[in-house]
């Protein structure tokens, strides 16, 4: 076992976290006897050999023997190391990246040779793999067929020993990961596309189990999306129903697990690994269903779909609409992805959504609360589901009431008021009088209060009070800027002395955030801030050109002009400003308005910046100032192509400007037609996103409609 691990000079190679001498312990852990210690030997392998997916000369030493491992029926959990074997050699550059193309003394030379030999070295040894796919471990069974179809060298052998493995296996999620293996092959080998499309499309019709069917349509869906069919959500909701009947032998929603699976016997040890804690996840949320694999079929079908909206969206209502709450869970993860990326008419979505949050299972009710967290305004068709969860929702076992006549504990309660209130709907309004009553206080709540509109204003003492008891130590921003935040929105100018007292106890330590923060309130204000003007008039000339030009902000919205305001804020329009200081008094500027229009000369210099933002917070601040479209316009359309986060504040622009934009109606016509949100990016998400495009659409439709009208 691990033959001349010793003569390998482990102490000159390198891992992530330096010298690779602990790696030989890391090998011999993996064959371990005890559970815990192979865990957390695995966990130790993917954090310093392999960390986020790096190969290193350390990583690569240790191919030989981690093929040895896989390739000895005594070692426990091979599982684990063949999907460790699967990511070290699954990396490939670029179609345009070549390793000959790289420079060696280009620093992604290194690191791309060292994938190109990794891959090399386990395809070499990949025949190992051959044998695992009729292993007796489920888990061995269940890794193979992808290290196979991602590493073997020959793909034509592969396909074949697949397909015919599939004859003979009896464990469900094994059979899927068959299944899911020739559509890789599919995939990445053009030569053999057809001809296993054409078996896919056999499996999709001919399987007797609708899981497999299931899987064989999500694949086929993948490798061929030109040849999906028009009856595709017909077919996926008579397959759903099928497995359901079949789980649950045609009765209820709840059970235990069905035949198969790949669940080791007995309770594994916990490990305080990553890996550990990963497992523990995955268990829990499989835990107690009945048909947990077909979340992954679906979330493939749905990627294979790609821009079908209303297909998706027809899918994600039938399963919705599912007596299987486990249907119903998995589809809001999977409409969380959809309504993300993809504009589209989703009311009745929301509204099914919202009916999940009276359902007695905890996580679904966990699953529709974070969705409707990020729906802002579409969140409004589940509003009646989400105030009656916060009031009056029916008490199911085991289940308590909060002190708000509501169910379950602080985080669901917190979390169906940020839906309710980003949703704009003013019932929130006494919940969050209440909430604001307690000790502690979730930040997005104060954050959301600028949706809410006058209904609102009855909040202001509360949040007087909570800013009163904060103290003036280097915590204070983050406590206090959401409080501010609050204050301003429900302009609460009855806070003056509480919001003064900030202003003018702020620490050294982020003294500048703190202030500008209280800034920004005092400018909410008003008028009703004129104690505040000497105060106001002493930060004109801070260092820091965020406060000085919010200070001129709030001191013109506190008792207009003295002569000082826009001197104070030309000052950082000058050649030499940094684009940050620059961008500041410019939204200053565009927030006086015409009566600073004496500041447009100042102005004219940022709309030539090589700065996208200095040219666009110009252009904003000229046409608002100046009312000069002819000289904001086509700088503003040109950021509008340059960068698309950019639109939102260019589209608000351009709905002031009414029938002055006309230039910008394509613009907007081609923005409305597009079906992807614009600020859609793969791999990620802001909590802000969907509501910050359906801003952009409110926009462009009300800049639209100026234009036509031909006033504004």
């Amino acid at each position: 076992m691990l033959t001349g691990i010793e003569e390998v000079d482990w102490a000159s190679l390198g891992h992530a976290y330096g010298p690779a001498d602990d790696v030989p312990a890391l090998l011999r852990g993996l064959a371990s006897a005890d559970p815990a210690e192979r865990e957390t030997a695995l966990d130790g392998m993917y954090g310093a050999v392999h960390h986020q997916g790096d190969v290193y000369d350390s990583t690569l030493a240790c191919i030989p023997f981690l093929l040895e491992l896989v390739a000895d029926p005594a070692v426990q959990d091979r599982g684990g190391i063949v999907e460790l074997l699967t990511s070290i050699g699954g990396i490939e550059l670029d179609d345009d990246e070549e390793l000959d193309e790289f420079d060696p003394d280009d620093e992604e030379f290194i690191p791309a040779a060292n994938y190109a030999m990794a891959a090399a070295a386990i395809a070499a040894g990949a025949d190992v793999f051959l044998g695992l796919v009729g292993d007796p471990d489920p888990e061995v069974r269940l890794a193979a067929p992808c290290a196979l179809a991602s590493l073997h060298p020959d793909p034509a052998r592969v396909l074949t020993l697949l397909r015919e493995s599939l004859t003979v296996e009896r464990d469900t999620e094994v059979r899927l990961a068959l299944v899911a293996a020739v559509g890789r092959i599919a995939l990445r080998h053009a030569s053999l596309r057809s001809e296993t499309v054409e078996w896919l499309d056999w499996l999709a019709r001919a399987a007797q189990d609708p899981g497999l069917r299931l899987a064989a349509l999500a694949q086929l869906a993948r490798c061929a999306p030109g040849e999906i069919p028009d009856d595709i959500v017909r077919w996926v909701t008579e397959l759903l129903e099928e497995i359901r009947t079949a789980a649950h032998g045609g009765g209820g929603c709840t059970g235990a697990a069905g035949e198969g699976g790949t669940g080791t016997e007995g309770v594994r040890p916990a490990t305080p690994t990553l890996a550990g804690q990963v497992r523990e996840l995955l268990e829990e949320q499989v835990a107690g269903r009945p048909a947990p694999w077909t979340e992954e079929l679906l979330r493939t079908l749905h990627s294979a779909l790609d821009d079908r909206v209303d297909d998706r969206i027809a899918l994600i209502l039938a399963q919705l609409r599912s007596p299987d709450r486990w249907q119903r869970s998995d589809a809001i993860w999977l409409c969380g992805g959809l309504i993300r990326v993809w504009r589209g008419r989703y009311e009745e979505i929301v509204r099914l959504v919202g009916a999940q949050l009276h359902d007695p299972e905890p996580r679904l009710r966990e699953a529709a609360t974070s969705f409707l967290e990020r729906l802002f305004e579409l969140g409004g068709p589940a509003a009646d589901a989400l105030t009656s969860r916060l009031t009056a929702g029916p008490a199911g076992p085991g289940a308590r009431r909060d002190g708000y006549g509501g169910l379950v504990g602080r985080s669901g309660r917190d979390g169906a008021l940020l839906a309710l209130a980003r949703a704009g709907d003013t019932r929130a309004v006494p919940l969050l009088a209440r909430a604001l009553e307690e000790p502690e206080v979730r930040r997005e709540l104060l954050y959301a209060m600028d949706g809410l509109g006058p209904a609102a204003a009855g909040l202001a003492p509360l949040l007087r009070r909570r800013l009163a008891e904060v103290e003036l130590d280097e915590g204070l921003f983050d406590r206090a800027a959401p409080l501010l935040y609050a204050l301003a929105a429900v302009r609460g100018g009855q806070a003056l002395p509480e919001v003064l007292r900030v202003l003018r106890g702020a620490p050294e330590h982020r003294r500048d955030w703190v202030r500008e923060a209280a800034l920004r309130t005092l400018a909410a204000f008003g008028p009703a801030a004129r104690e505040a003007v000497p105060d106001l008039r002493g930060l004109l000339t801070a260092e820091s050109a965020a406060v000085a030009t919010m200070a001129a902000r709030a001191l013109w919205a506190a008792e207009g002009d003295r002569g000082d305001v826009l001197p104070a804020l030309e000052q950082w329009l000058r050649p030499g400003s940094s684009a940050p200081d620059w961008c500041c008094a410019a939204l200053s500027l565009a927030a006086i308005g015409p009566a600073a229009a004496g500041s447009a000369t100042a102005l004219r210099p940022g709309l030539a910046s090589r700065d996208l933002w200095v040219r666009v917070r110009s252009a904003t601040a000229l046409w608002r100032v100046s009312g000069r479209a002819d000289e904001a316009l086509p700088v503003l359309l040109a950021a509008w192509e340059e960068n698309r986060h950019a639109r939102v504040d260019i589209a608000e622009c351009l709905a002031e400007m009414g029938p002055a934009a006309r230039d910008a109606q394509l613009t907007i016509l081609t923005e409305l037609t597009r079906r992807r949100r614009h600020n859609a990016r793969e791999g990620g998400s802001g909590s802000h996103d969907i509501h910050q495009d359906e801003k952009l659409l409110t926009l462009c439709r009300a800049a639209l409609a100026r234009m036509e009208r031909g006033a504004f």
